[in-house]
């Protein structure tokens, strides 16, 4: 007892100091990750992405989702090719596309599909004819974890889709921006609360500070994503202003600057800003749709001349670097022999989102709820 009771001073002694320093470095870590609590997904880990491909056909009739043979991309694991199904792990705005061959003397007809009963967007080709191309479509949707997103194929013999090596048939879909309470809960799971700190060491915050309620600088998000159920037909009425399209199906709206009434995004943030639409080709009627800007420039657009009864897609996509109030708006052309169609497979898309943000647009103080 009594050499416990000798050396004991000479550990307290030596103890002490180490208390310190494991106290100091706990402090230093903790600040630091509190300091890093605004970086985006790319760094935190909230990243799903994934891009597939096929190479054979299939016929209609003999499956019901397309499924995939070689994987390029599975960032978190959640598109299970084997099956098709992307089943989302993080909530959040995620954009799809995908591209599907037409077989020869066959229609084609594939729709993305949420939670199994829920078309999103589709591509469509009612010709029959020997020669083989391709359909294009891509959509923006807001999942929760564990909904599914996968294609269907049209059960009709009469219907197919066409690949080789090629090959034709591809789906990608990535994790545009995750929710906010899912950067707060990665967060959570991935720091110590201000609760949990080293033995005999101070509290690191304040006790009554709110770790879920704290104001961060975070990059600006703006997205929306839009489809219409009906058709629009062209009329010759003289001179009038250009009308954008409207629509009538809104899956996302992040920041709420496109106007669906209206057919017009405006831009908040400046920055750069992917753009893409898909709109379908009416029967018996020519398809010209422009991508305006402001009060009507043109940036890119999309024709078909061709008069048949059959009814096809026609797809664009590209970047634009807008200033803040600068709108952005599809233009359909007026005239009679023009018009788009679609109906309740939503045939005709038109999404959009921030890329980078300028460096102005950086600084904007939020608060996650």
């Amino acid at each position: 007892m009594k050499s416990l009771q000798i050396l004991r001073p000479a550990c307290v002694a030596l103890w002490r100091p180490n208390r310190c320093v494991s106290c100091l470095l706990g402090l230093i870590m903790y600040l630091g990750c509190a300091a890093s609590f605004n970086i985006g997904p790319m760094t935190t880990g909230l990243r799903s992405a994934f891009s597939a491909t096929r190479s054979s056909s299939i016929l209609g009739g003999t499956q019901r989702a397309v499924t995939f043979d070689r994987l390029l991309v599975n960032i978190g694991e959640d598109f299970n090719p084997e099956t098709g199904t992307f089943r989302c792990r993080l909530p959040g705005a995620y954009y799809f596309s995908f591209t599907v061959g037409k077989f020869p003397k066959k229609m084609l007809s594939v729709m993305l599909v949420k939670n199994g009963m829920e078309v999103q967007a589709m591509a469509y080709d009612g010709y029959q004819n020997q020669g083989r191309k391709v359909q294009s479509q891509s959509v923006m949707v807001s999942l929760k974890p564990m909904d599914t997103v996968y294609l269907l194929l049209q059960e009709n013999p009469h219907y197919a889709i066409y690949s080789n090596v090629g090959p034709y048939i591809t789906f990608s879909g990535y994790l545009v921006y995750p929710d906010s309470t899912s950067t707060v809960g990665y967060l959570n799971n991935h720091l110590s609360p201000p609760g949990l700190h080293l033995p005999g060491c101070p509290p690191p915050v304040d006790a009554y500070y709110d770790w879920r309620r704290r104001s961060t600088t975070e990059e600006p998000r703006s997205a929306f994503s839009v489809a219409r159920t009906k058709s629009a037909l062209g009329e010759t009425r003289g001179d009038r202003e250009r009308e954008a399209l409207t629509f009538d199906v809104e899956y996302v709206n992040i920041g709420g600057h496109f106007n669906k009434t209206s057919g017009h995004f405006t831009c908040h943030f400046p920055g750069a800003y992917y753009f893409a639409f898909t709109v379908g080709k009416h029967p018996r009627r020519a398809v010209s749709v422009k991508l305006m800007t402001g009060k009507g420039e043109v940036r890119a657009m999309v024709f078909n001349e061709d008069m048949s009864r059959r009814r096809e897609m026609q797809s664009q996509s590209l970047l634009l670097s807008l200033k803040r109030g600068d709108s952005v708006w599809l233009y359909s052309q007026q005239d009679d022999g023009y018009a788009v169609y679609s109906n309740q497979g939503r045939y005709t898309t038109f999404s959009g989102f921030l890329v980078y943000p300028d460096g102005e647009s950086m600084n904007i103080d939020r608060t996650f709820p």
